[in-house]
């Protein structure tokens, strides 16, 4: 059966080597959740679908009983908000009580239908954290399979047509569309080559 998918993963030869050769599926079977017409998106969990940036303001105030302003933390990286932001990020319940950014489960139910989607997160610095993440996903984005969840060291390994990520260090090295999600620390940072987007609201405008 000939491919007419051209060279849209050649940004990921090796991986998708493994399915074609010469234009020829192999094994006569695509990989799980692929689809032929479809570009690959690729979304970040902390900061564009999970509030890290309120989680570490909570754990600060609930410490301290002061609670830091949006305009404090500007420009301070998450680990930044408070002295003991290390230790909160390994605090059971960090990552499954983090709340659900404004629209994304309503725009991301919706790009599931359009795009080949992914939600890779570079979960594995914080081994505690992937059993959180995965209930998270499973309660608010049900629509979201097993097979669709990357829990990773480095997202360096990633490919695909399209990443939405609050970190430059993600989107930096990614080969194609890189949509840069507004959050406090990125705020004075420029937006380098990437497009900066504010809310969900403008990620639909772009994508669907």
């Amino acid at each position: 059966m000939a491919s007419n998918f051209g060279s849209k993963y050649d940004l990921c030869p090796d991986f998708f080597a493994v399915y074609f050769k010469n234009g020829i599926i192999l094994d006569g079977n695509l990989p799980v959740g692929f689809h032929a017409a479809m570009q690959r998106l690729i979304v970040d969990m902390d900061g564009v679908l999970a509030d890290a940036h309120a989680q570490f303001i909570t754990y600060h105030e609930r410490d301290t009983k002061i609670r830091k302003t949006l305009a404090e933390t500007i420009g301070l990286s998450e680990l930044e908000i408070s002295p003991r932001s290390n230790e909160h990020i390994l605090e059971p319940g960090f990552f499954r009580d983090a709340p659900v950014i404004a629209d994304s489960q309503e725009v991301l139910e919706k790009l599931n239908r359009r795009y080949e989607l992914f939600i890779v997160s570079a979960a594995t610095e914080y081994p505690t954290s992937l059993v959180e993440k995965i209930a998270w996903l499973q309660e608010h984005f049900p629509f979201v399979t097993w097979q669709q969840i990357v829990l990773c060291g480095s997202k360096k390994i990633v490919c695909g047509d399209i990443m939405i990520d609050d970190h430059f260090k993600n989107l930096d090295h990614f080969a194609g569309r890189t949509l840069l999600f507004t959050q406090p620390h990125n705020q004075k940072a420029g937006n380098k080559h990437h497009e900066r987007v504010n809310s969900w609201k403008e990620v639909a405008q772009l994508l669907l």
